[in-house]
């Protein structure tokens, strides 16, 4: 077992030489079948698969066994024969109705299953190897958990015991373990119908995967990707940004701002929901006038919208404006608790998405039912329900739109007649009508799933690493405050204080670390959810303005018009100091994350090519000269760096 401090210096190897790694060099043996063994080339070294139950165990250039997988844990009976062809393999297991390939790909160890029949499979089955260390998820931003702690461990960490649904709990289709100098990222492609489930054995955590195979689903295909990594904790999420690119599934923040100028304007901005007066063209100016010159500024579709006059005011100042929108929502006209959730014509009942038994799935909060993209897909041409509801929310002259929902890992099959569809296809639905969106909108969405990172410019919610308990607390609103008074609701602006195991689970700087991105930086804007405002935690608000400024991300703020009053002069320092670094670099790719002391309290990114390199503090003792609670940026160029404390930055 490596301690805590070897943990760290293994983790300090330069992202950039965990990239090289990963390309492939060297690695284009042709491999070889040995009885049960496949053995593949992979970067750093050789892969080996056990026909005979699917174990997975690699030798590293430096002669270090590894254990990738073990046996799947579904039986899979007796095998057929190995069909061997360059670089590839391929066998049966009859009694499954499964066939198999194996290949090496791009440096990647490559695993397609194919069922001819509905069925399952558990497998891979990792975190075996006793070198393991620590476990990467990504959950929100991201993950890195030792396995023997003890609070992931037991019923307060909420992770050992229970499962996620790959493809719409996790931000990332990946999960990764490392020990010492070595690690192995598994990427999963397939995230429909694939889920992880965690164990505590033995007081170490392990992970296995599962997938089902649906006909109906389109789910018949399970492909999942090993590599060999340098033991960086960020190493898993740089596989599959290398993976996206190689691809053509990463997009770029910069190429979408070439199509869309008016996206540069999120480059150094702070996000904020509106209400009350805020929302006037006076409280645009109240803002201009504290010196913040970069925000993006939503509202809701509520009674009072933003004016023409107001949006002016915005655009003035170089704001960016934008209203809160869904699709996925429908009530009855007469009766919609929400402008968004009325449609016209026969939009509700008729596009609502229905289950097997001919039911409408019910919508969110037990409202309505949640509407099919494939309905809105085939009546678009001819009705134009999405472009007149888009053309109707901008006419006051809004220049973005964020798209609730359209994003997210929650998709539905749907049977209803005429309309339709599989979970994947309603995927290439929503990228079809946002990617309409964002020709003329700098588009946002929430929690956006890496599948929709080539439409959106900029999204609410993968920054936030979501534990169970939060949704409880939300529901409970004498605790979190509900949606009224119109002008300032409680749930937007009345601080909480988060249960002690929540704040560990969500905000404990020691586990987190920035797979997304480290994946998806360069692609697109990620933001914290809307309701977690910078004031609405205030106990997290230190270790949330580090870790912005760590990751290069804006913080986000509920805004009314006392509010301003109150908190305006802290958000304009806050600004100012990420203003300039997020323009710099936020078209950059995160190119490197370490640890730089043994209990992981001082951290480091740098981003590019050395365009910006951040250092935040954690802790509550000086660290190399920077004292706890505080951050030290460099640009390309600086002499000194940029220092910022936020407790000190006050209203």
């Amino acid at each position: 077992m490596a301690s805590t401090l070897t943990r760290a210096v293994a983790a300090s190897l330069a992202l950039t030489a965990s990239a090289f790694a990963l390309s492939g060099c060297g690695s284009a043996t042709a491999g070889t079948v040995q009885g049960s063994r496949v053995e593949l080339p992979v970067a750093g070294g050789t892969a080996v698969v056990d026909t005979g139950s699917l174990a997975v165990t690699a030798r590293t250039k430096d002669g270090t066994r590894l254990v990738l997988s073990e046996a799947a844990a579904s039986g899979l009976g007796k095998p057929g024969p190995v069909t061997r062809t360059a670089g590839m393999a391929r066998w049966s297991y009859p009694a499954k109705g499964l066939r198999v390939t194996a290949s090496s790909e791009r440096g990647r160890l490559h695993i397609r299953i194919r069922s001819e029949r509905d069925g399952s499979v558990s497998w891979p089955v990792t975190g075996t190897d006793r070198a393991a260390s620590d476990v990467q998820l990504p959950r929100g931003e991201g993950l890195d958990i030792p396995v023997r702690d003890a609070f992931w461990n037991g019923p307060k960490g909420g992770l050992a015991g229970n499962t996620v649904d790959v493809g719409g709990d996790l931000s990332l289709p990946l999960w990764g373990w490392s020990g010492g100098r070595h690690g192995v990222s598994y990427l999963t492609p397939t995230d429909i119908g694939t889920t992880l489930r965690f164990a505590s054995t033995g007081g170490r955590l392990r992970a296995t995967a599962a997938h089902d195979f649906n006909s109906g689903e389109g789910t018949g295909d399970y492909d999942v990707s090993f590599s060999l990594t340098d033991g960086n904790p960020v190493a898993p999420a740089a596989d599959y940004r290398s993976y996206l690119s190689q691809h053509g599934q990463l997009g770029s923040l910069h190429e979408k701002i070439r199509k869309n100028p008016a996206g540069a304007k999120l480059l150094g901005a702070f996000h904020a929901y509106l209400w009350g007066e805020a929302r006037t063209a006076s409280g645009v100016e109240k803002l201009r006038k504290l010196g913040v010159d970069r925000m993006w500024l939503g509202y809701d579709s509520g009674p009072d919208p933003m004016t023409a006059d107001a949006v002016r005011a915005a655009k003035k100042a170089g704001y960016l404006v934008g209203p809160y929108d869904t699709f996925a929502n429908g009530q009855d006209p007469k009766t919609a608790d929400s402008p968004t959730s009325a449609w016209p014509d026969r939009v509700y009942p008729d596009f609502c998405v229905r289950k097997a038994d001919g039911t409408a799935q019910t919508g969110f909060g037990g409202r309505g039912c949640y509407l099919s993209s494939r309905a809105f897909e085939k009546a678009e041409p001819a009705k134009h329900y999405l472009a007149d509801r888009t053309r109707a929310m901008t006419a006051n002259g809004a220049d973005s739109y964020f798209l609730d929902v359209d994003a997210t890992g929650e998709v539905f099959r749907d049977h209803g007649a005429g309309h339709e569809m599989t979970r994947a296809g309603d995927r290439e639905n929503r990228l079809a009508r946002m990617r309409r969106i964002a020709k003329g909108l700098v588009l946002g969405s929430e929690s956006a799933q890496p599948w929709a990172n080539p439409v959106l410019a900029f999204d609410h919610g993968s920054g936030t690493p979501v534990a169970d308990g939060l949704w409880k607390l939300e529901r409970d609103r004498e605790k979190w405050g509900g949606y009224f008074p119109q002008n300032a609701p409680k749930n937007a602006f009345m601080p909480v204080s988060l249960p002690a195991d929540l704040a560990t689970a969500m905000y404990d700087p020691k586990y987190r670390v920035p797979l997304y991105e480290t994946a998806l930086h360069e692609s697109l804007v990620n933001v914290e959810r809307w309701e977690l405002s910078y004031d609405k935690l205030p106990e997290q608000k230190t270790t949330r303005a580090l870790l912005a400024m760590l990751n290069n991300t804006p913080l986000n703020f509920a805004l009314s018009g006392p509010s301003l009053e109150k908190d305006g002069k802290e958000l304009a320092a806050l600004q100012k100091y990420f203003g300039p670094l997020h323009r710099a670099a936020g078209t950059e790719r995160m190119t490197s994350f370490r640890w730089l002391s043994g209990d992981r309290t001082v951290q480091r990114t740098v981003f590019g090519d050395g365009a910006l390199t951040v250092t935040a503090n954690f802790g509550s003792a000086a660290h190399d000269g920077l004292p706890g609670g505080c951050v030290d940026a460099r640009l390309r160029g600086d002499t000194q760096p940029r220092r910022l404390c936020p407790a000190e930055v006050t209203s």
